[in-house]
């Protein structure tokens, strides 16, 4: 049974000493991992309460924390140019585990069709997954969290698609694709580092036309750059993508990664197969559904796109 605002608000007087909560309100976006609340107290701050809903959430939600002390001390060094959610206090739960209290780190959700061309937010959204992107990957390591070679990268991608070929759900056509993109070796050249692993509108803030936030660290790991990117190519309005990955690769220092944007698309895709599996796992129907829907859109899209122009001479 989820916990009631007032609830949160009083585990947020637990973990925090002295807050005073005056207000409390849901958040405007709501996960299905955690309770969340935004408690505004006696001088109007704002402080946002996360309590796990199961045990599984509670250990993300310890190595998330662990993952942001590292992160924080390279944002107060100047090497990340927005701010991530900082601890203030922890609450037991009698359940086991613990709710986290931190103050709302500024900014508003992103709005993807806010995304123009030139040197705005989409440079700024850029400079941002970059920089995450030029982190420590022993940040990564220190928090407990995977860390993959490029290799096993791609194994693990294969392992999706198998998976995804087993439930016969996926258009024959599609798999044929995405086999094909796997068993091309250069494709999967790339220099592992730390990705964020769950960049959404939602989870980008952004004030004044430039990245403020960025929040819900918890699917962080070593892996594919691409994976940040990949949500952008395939929902970001078009003018924009430019804008976005030539602000992204003047401030990486790696390399010249020539296949970078190709794996990014084709993980928007295996998104795709992972929803499928995740409705195939929970025996949730009404998922299943939706992904085979999307799935044959994205099977006669990408269909079309192969075909040759016809010549008219």
């Amino acid at each position: 049974m989820p916990r009631s605002p007032l609830a949160l608000a009083a585990l947020a007087t637990v973990a925090v000493p002295g807050l005073d909560a005056f207000d409390v309100r849901r958040p405007q976006v709501a996960g299905t991992e955690f309770d969340t609340a935004v408690v505004i107290d006696s001088v109007r701050k704002r402080w946002v309460v996360r309590a796990p809903i199961h045990a599984g959430a509670g250990a993300a939600l310890e190595a998330e924390v662990a993952l942001l002390d590292g992160v924080i001390a390279e944002v107060d060094a100047g090497k990340l140019p927005f701010d991530v959610p900082r601890a203030a206090g922890f609450a037991h739960l009698p359940e086991g585990g613990r709710a986290v209290v931190y103050p709302e780190v500024p900014g508003h959700p992103l709005r993807l069709e806010a995304l123009g061309p030139g040197p705005g937010l989409a440079a700024s959204l850029g400079r941002a997954i970059a920089a995450i992107h030029e982190l420590p990957t022993a940040i990564v390591e220190n928090a407990g969290l995977p860390v993959y070679d490029a290799p096993a990268y791609r194994d693990r991608r294969q392992a999706e698609i198998d998976e995804a070929a087993r439930t016969g759900k996926v258009p024959p056509r599609l798999l044929r694709r995405w086999e094909e993109r796997l068993e091309d070796v250069s494709l999967w050249r790339f220099s592992p580092t730390l990705v964020h692993g769950d960049l959404t509108a939602e989870h980008v803030l952004t004030a004044g036309g430039a990245v403020t936030g960025i929040l819900s660290w918890g699917d962080a790991k070593v892996a594919d750059p691409a994976d940040d990117l990949s949500w952008l190519l395939v929902a970001a309005p078009q003018e924009s993508v430019d804008s976005i990955m030539e602000a992204y690769q003047l401030r990486r220092t790696e390399l010249l990664d020539p296949h970078l944007t190709d794996r990014a698309l084709l993980a928007g895709e295996l998104a795709l197969a992972r929803w499928l599996l995740y409705g195939v796992r929970s025996g949730n129907d009404d998922v299943v559904d939706d992904a085979v829907q999307m799935l044959a859109e994205l099977d006669e899209h990408t269909n079309d796109a192969d075909q040759p122009a016809h010549s008219l001479g």
